[in-house]
């Protein structure tokens, strides 16, 4: 008889402190692990790459699925609306009208407006921080930051971002593989406090239409009956997520890690063409989402087992990215590493629609890194924000300390 795989906990403290060290021992142990209740875990490049594409596994879940995830509340029929949890024919629909508003000539459009609102947010912070050159880069960058850009894209006004800031703080809580019980009221009440805000939204751009994704939106549900008022909604909550999200993660792991390797922030300063590579390493050397899941529609065979239909499969991105079958010295960051043929997107079908954003968006701050004036330096103890699925920061303080040379124009 096989032994039976050695069992994944994702809400072990030592996988929230550093997933890393328990993902190697995953993957030294075998190709699958056991999960909680129905859930089997994927942690080598080559298995999570290749399921991601399997047609044979999907992202839309019964609804005893959510009950046992989530508890019951507004947040169980959210999940089951948002492009995220569906499968075709109603994913094709809902992703094909959403990827209008995250084309790839819009992003190029977007790169000066994003350069821009980075050193807004730069020059203000440093204002604020007076001569101490004390800030702190989440609440001052990597949080405003891609708030500010896809409150652009969907038309959420200025004087209303920071009544929305906590609720989308709180809605990260809904994605999680398992939400601890003491946790889901926040963010049941997130869905309701975003759901009735963006209605509010809807009813207005239904009687003064602007350029932005709520009227996309409403443009496409004229010619589509079935595109109801409820998934509309729910989907602009979940892009407003979504948008911001990855991004600020990343942004996050690019300053800490820049902080703790020094060398890879004075090549990215003698060399800031380097800032495109860069973003990806980035991605792959602390994945902002850690894991995805799919649902087994139909059997899969993983290193001679079978799981059956019914089960769920989590896929360790954050393994597969630090999987040395497929990396060399994966645990050295590199931002000159190439290739890089990183999962933190996902794959398949539900590739990340707002991946060009959130490179878009990475770029642009590594070059601000890369041609400021002031170098950042540590300026006390980074602070994580406890997430199973998320690698999130509460708190990057840094002090800006001048640089030996002036800052030069970045290139476009």
């Amino acid at each position: 008889m096989r032994e039976l795989p050695v069992k994944f906990d994702s809400r072990d403290p030592a996988v929230v402190a550093d997933p890393y060290r328990v993902y190697a021992g995953l993957r030294a142990a075998g190709r699958l692990a056991r999960g909680a209740a129905g859930q089997w875990v994927v942690s080598h490049h080559e298995d999570v790459s290749r399921l991601l594409k399997d047609r044979r596994l999907g992202h839309e879940y019964p609804p005893e699925y959510h009950e046992f995830s989530t508890g019951a509340g507004p947040a169980n029929e959210f999940l089951k609306r948002i492009v995220l949890d569906q499968d075709a024919p109603a994913h094709t629909f809902l992703r094909g009208i959403m990827q209008r508003s995250f084309s790839p000539g819009l992003m190029r459009r977007l790169e000066d407006y994003v350069a821009t609102q980075v050193d807004r947010l730069m020059a203000e912070a440093q204002e604020r921080a007076g001569s101490d050159g004390l800030l702190d880069v989440v609440t001052d960058l990597a949080f405003p930051l891609p708030v500010t850009v896809v409150c652009e894209l969907i038309g959420i006004p200025d004087v209303d971002r920071a009544a929305v800031r906590p609720y989308a703080v709180e809605l990260a809580k809904a994605f999680a593989l398992y939400v601890p019980p003491e946790e889901r009221a926040a963010a049941h009440e997130a869905v309701a406090w975003l759901r009735d805000y963006v209605s509010g939204l809807v009813d207005e751009r239904a009687r003064r239409p602007a350029d932005d994704l709520i009227s996309n939106l409403l443009a496409a549900r004229r010619t589509n009956p079935g595109f109801d008022r409820e998934t509309l909604v729910d989907n602009v909550v979940f892009l407003f997520f979504a948008g911001f999200e990855t991004t600020t993660n990343l942004i996050s792991t690019a300053f800490s890690a820049l902080l703790e390797h020094p060398d890879q922030l004075a090549l990215l300063r003698d060399r800031p063409e380097l800032a495109v590579p860069a973003v990806e390493e980035f991605l792959r050397y602390d994945a902002p989402i850690q894991a995805t899941a799919r649902y087994v529609k139909e059997a899969v065979e993983i290193d001679g087992r079978t799981v059956r239909a019914g089960r769920i499969l989590v896929l360790l991105l954050g393994s597969a990215n630090h999987d040395p079958a497929r990396f060399t010295d994966p645990e050295r960051l590199d931002i000159t590493r190439d290739p890089n043929p990183h999962v933190s997107f996902g794959g398949g079908v539900h590739h990340c629609l707002g991946a060009a954003l959130a490179q878009v968006e990475g770029r642009a701050v590594l070059r601000w890194l890369a041609h400021a004036p002031a170098t950042p330096a540590a300026a006390g103890a980074v602070e994580r924000r406890p997430s199973t699925t998320f690698r999130a920061y509460r708190s990057i303080p840094v002090r800006l300390e001048p640089a030996a040379r002036p800052r030069v124009a970045p290139s476009a």
